[in-house]
């Protein structure tokens, strides 16, 4: 019997006002290291993916703006990513980084949340996503896999790979995109850029 895998909806929540965190970011990278050169601009979200959810994606997508649960509607704002087919607010120029914490990106209350309002089993798991947009003429997979594992002080800065993994996206962000299991996938990303 063939597996039917469970519908993924992404949520892509990210501050209204300027993220501290991200400005840091390009600003260490550019500065000190080989790699964040060439960086133009940095973004970040935090990616909330909800497995198994069989609503409408209208309600769906209401039901995530009324809720506390998932962000804070007064100091950021959320897109719905219901299908593959919808677009992620990911540029076509930015590179996306995913970076999860090893063994700690399931989200058990967001979980039983759902299922006191909708009556669904659903699996909810968290990450960020690092948007990075380079100038012309870098060689961006390149730099964005250099920067992707902080690997010492002149070399990598977004995961750590003692705790977190990360993924970097070969185009658009897929649905599903954090990991249903943990694993090494950064020992990928090292892989890639070596």
């Amino acid at each position: 019997m063939a597996r039917v895998d469970k519908p993924v909806v992404q949520a892509y929540v990210e501050l209204r006002a300027h993220d501290p965190e991200a400005v840091s970011a390009l600003h260490v990278s550019q500065r000190t290291l080989a790699a964040g050169a060439g960086l133009r601009r940095l973004r970040r979200w935090r990616l909330v993916e909800l497995r198994g959810t069989r609503l409408p994606p209208d309600e769906l997508a209401d039901l995530l703006h009324r809720s506390t649960q998932f962000y804070n509607p007064g100091k950021e704002r959320c897109v719905v990513r219901a299908d593959a087919t919808s677009p992620a607010p990911v540029a076509a120029d930015e590179q996306a980084l995913l970076v999860v914490e090893r063994g700690a990106e399931r989200r058990p209350a967001a979980e039983r949340w759902w299922r006191h309002q909708t009556g669904e089993r659903v699996e909810v798991r968290e990450g960020l996503v690092w948007g990075l947009q380079f100038e012309p003429g870098v060689d961006a997979v390149a730099c964005a896999r250099a920067l992707a594992l902080s690997t010492d002080r002149r070399h990598g800065l977004f995961a750590n790979p003692h705790a977190q993994d990360c993924k970097l996206a070969e185009a658009a962000p897929p649905p599903p995109w954090i990991p249903g299991r943990t694993g090494p996938i950064a020992a990928r990303v090292r892989r890639e850029s070596a």
